[in-house]
């Protein structure tokens, strides 16, 4: 759902910056010290995880697309939506400024439609009600958690993707892009990323549910109780995941899909493969353009020095392997950084106060 620049008009595309750069700021601001802190291993694996995550399209059967994963539900569950938001900045700015995934004009867009709902609406209107309420609770602590910890990841992820391939059918058709009405723009969208959400669902309660079983102690909200012990230290947890991250992001990426992924199958089809063309634009010669969506592509090519995950004019398989490693770790030290350093500007400002 990396929405391109040639989505968006200027205009929108400066709305969407200054929403998300608004939620930005009040995240650094109401993160507390202290918590961020002692979140930073965590938080830099879990970035990690989701980067890698992100480079495995899913194929959705008999429609010739494909998704991958978001992540912000994970990384809410993980670390809170404040520093999950955070997190999710980082990842697609590094994905945009290094391997031109996803515009730059566009990048404001892009984290609000794929981290503001997955890391806010998905966290205070699902997982927090969800995690702390007494569903299931006759089936005793462990297994109710369990149960809970699917519903919330699975009713979350449908709900918060839907929500963001709404803003992006909103976004373009405010552009002037879409030659089709609004409503057969979204028509075409929803269903596909409701698909793309189930998936997602399964994927994000599978990795909560593993640390549910090994460390309960780092879910947000989740009920530990007398019977719900951390089965594994913090270090052996966050190994185990830093592993994860080596064999998805290293070796799992080379077996992503091909097609196209919802937003472009949406707009461009698939008929290559014999599926529809469903708006049937070109992929060559559509959207916006004008200075600034040159300007930002051009400012692209200079910083992505894997452009889609590969060396540059090669088809080599080490391309991706080295994109997924290198990838992972750039965004789980900047992810480190930007929580240290909102730190230390809170404590520079406290101690302006005094």
């Amino acid at each position: 759902m990396h929405m391109a620049d040639a989505l968006l008009a200027p205009a929108v595309a400066a709305t969407m910056y200054a929403a998300s750069a608004a939620t930005v700021g009040v995240s650094v601001k109401t993160l507390k010290k202290d918590e961020t802190a002692a979140k930073l291993p965590t938080m830099a694996v879990a970035s990690a995880l989701v980067f890698a995550g992100q480079m495995i399209n899913y194929t959705i059967p008999g429609t010739g697309s494909s998704g991958h994963l978001c992540g912000g539900m994970m990384l809410s569950a993980l670390l809170g939506p404040q520093a999950g938001f955070l997190s999710m900045v980082v990842i697609l700015t590094i994905q945009c400024l290094f391997f031109a995934d996803g515009g730059l004009l566009a990048l404001g867009a892009n984290c609000w439609n794929m981290a503001f709902y997955g890391c806010f609406v998905g966290y205070y209107l699902l997982w927090k009600p969800l995690m702390r309420s007494r569903l299931f609770a006759g089936m005793g602590t462990k297994a109710a958690g369990r149960i809970r910890i699917v519903l919330a990841s699975v009713l979350g992820c449908v709900l918060t993707l839907q929500l963001g391939a709404f803003s992006v059918v909103l976004e373009t058709s405010l552009s002037g892009v879409t030659e089709l009405p609004f409503g057969a723009f979204a028509g075409i969208m929803q269903p596909i990323h409701l698909a793309i959400g189930l998936v997602e669902g399964l994927i994000t309660s599978a990795v909560l549910l593993f640390v549910y079983e090994t460390r309960p102690a780092l879910l947000m909200d989740v009920n530990t109780g007398d019977t719900v012990t951390n089965r594994c230290s913090l270090k052996t947890t966050l190994i185990i995941l830093t592993v994860v991250v080596a064999v998805v992001g290293g070796g799992l990426s080379l077996l992503a899909s091909s097609n196209p992924d919802g937003l472009e199958w949406s707009l461009f089809g698939n008929a290559e493969a014999g599926y529809s063309e469903n708006m049937g634009l070109d992929e060559e010669n559509y959207g916006v353009s004008g200075g600034a969506a040159e300007v930002a592509g051009s400012l692209q090519d200079k910083t992505a020095f894997l452009p889609d995950y590969a060396f540059a004019g090669s088809d080599s398989a080490a391309g991706t392997t080295v994109s997924g490693l290198v990838g992972s770790a750039i965004v789980a030290g900047a992810a480190v950084l930007v929580c240290m350093a909102g730190g230390f500007f809170r404590k520079k400002k406290a101690d302006a106060k005094m």
